[in-house]
């Protein structure tokens, strides 16, 4: 079997490497030659996605990038992994998506199948993508070709996120559109789930991030609320998760990132006003995760104030620019909308980040594109009035920091096990 994979991202790429492992041919598209290039050469270009498997995969055979689109005719089956942004106005972004099949349609052969997997709202398979398909290949869906929907579960750096062992859900066009689906991807995926139409697919993928994002919000709403009682909501946190039913831990911190969590929600909320419905519980939860940022900057203003110094002025370092631990995905990250806020007060901001050396270029934040993190050594660390922690990398010695820091403004609890001088940090 042979199967094109489009996009060569955080999703596509492993995706494309697991189908490989189980002797599946994978033709890899993409538009950015230089990633074809990295790939082809046996090297990845993600940070948590070892080069080794990208190596072995192109040594066997059983995976080649390209930015030829008309290859697809050799293949089976097309998978779309690409991007679905928000526009400017927090509106679904699918161009991408449709794009690719404006590429792809041409080349679509009778009794192949094409697999959306990018997430987005109810509706998008069946209607927007099928058309576009079905006018550029003059070919049916549910006749002539298989369609379908399987959204991506994918979580960079946790060692327990292997694309082999996640369950994946998967809905047809039609009963026939999902047989070939699940016969598409059983080489591959030890656990199928298959749903009743592509519909019930898109709505499971937005309803496990919508649950991230609301329970998230309810924790940083408490976080706010216990600090005005002189509570520690990580202590409480931590008791509560000793329940063995009825709770699930969630942990604030200074903001929303990723490609999921603070998007994903509002192609729900965009969707459901076709239908005349307010998503009361997605829209509150937004504004009170897009909050976190101004919460953490006053609360570093109030550090500062303890010093007798003024935010206006002071060097402030944000530790850790990706979106979460140990990896180097930078997407819809809340470190810059925090370096952004600091520097419009008059800070001087700069960062620290082991796994973002230097800025990549961005749609969102260009401006930062190319500055380089600063170097991890004590007479950089404690030339700053403040060290704010962003983002709790393992690989940052937090001891040095509790050291070489004279003030420290702590979002992720980061600082809880180390002994540090009474006064110096501070929680937000």
């Amino acid at each position: 079997m042979k199967i094109a994979i489009v996009g060569l991202g955080y999703v596509g790429l492993p995706l494309s490497l697991q189908f490989a492992k189980s002797s599946v041919s994978v033709l890899g598209l993409d538009i950015d030659p230089e990633k074809i290039e990295t790939l082809n050469g046996g090297e990845s270009y993600i940070k948590h996605i070892g080069s080794e498997g990208v190596s072995e995969a192109v040594k066997n055979g059983n995976f080649e990038a390209s930015t030829d689109f008309s290859r697809i005719v050799e293949t089976e089956a097309v998978i779309i992994c690409v991007p679905t942004p928000l526009s400017k106005n927090r509106e679904p972004d699918i161009s991408y998506v449709l794009n690719t099949a404006e590429n792809i349609a041409p080349h679509i052969q009778k009794g192949m199948l094409v697999t959306l997997e990018s997430t987005t709202y109810p509706g998008t398979t069946d209607e927007p993508l099928r058309r576009i398909l079905e006018k550029g290949s003059g070919l049916r869906a549910g006749k002539d070709f298989h369609l379908s929907y399987s959204p991506e579960r994918e979580d960079p750096g946790n060692p327990n996120s292997k694309v082999a062992i996640l369950p994946k859900v998967i809905g047809g066009f039609t009963p026939a559109c999902l047989k070939r689906a699940m016969e598409i991807y059983a080489p591959a995926i030890k656990n199928l789930v298959p749903v009743s139409s592509c519909r019930a697919a898109e709505a499971t993928k937005l309803s496990e991030n919508i649950f991230r994002s609301v329970n998230i919000a309810l924790v940083n709403e408490l976080k706010v609320i216990f600090d005005s009682m002189d509570i520690d909501v990580w202590e409480v946190i931590n008791a509560a998760k000793t329940k063995p039913f009825g709770y699930m831990a969630f942990y604030p911190g200074p903001g929303l990132g990723g490609h999921c969590i603070p998007i994903d929600p509002f192609y729900l909320t965009w969707k459901a006003r076709e239908y005349d419905h307010n998503t009361r519980f997605i829209e509150l939860a937004g504004e009170i995760n897009t909050s976190m940022p101004d919460y953490v900057i006053n609360k570093t203003a109030d550090a500062l104030n303890h010093r007798k110094k003024a935010l206006n002025g002071s060097k402030i370092l944000i530790l850790g620019l990706a979106y979460k631990p140990n990896v180097d995905d930078d997407r819809e990250s809340p470190s810059y909308i925090l370096l952004e806020r600091l520097r419009d007060k008059g800070a001087e901001v700069a960062y620290y980040d082991p796994h973002v050396p230097v800025v990549p270029m961005t749609r969102e934040h260009a401006e930062w594109a190319g500055t380089k993190s600063v170097t991890w050594d004590k007479d950089t660390i404690s030339s700053f009035d403040v060290v704010l922690i962003s983002t709790n990398h393992a690989a940052v010695d937090y001891g040095q920091l509790a050291e070489w820091g004279d003030c420290i403004v702590d979002t992720r609890n980061a600082m809880a096990e180390i002994e540090t001088i009474e006064g110096k940090v501070w929680k937000a």
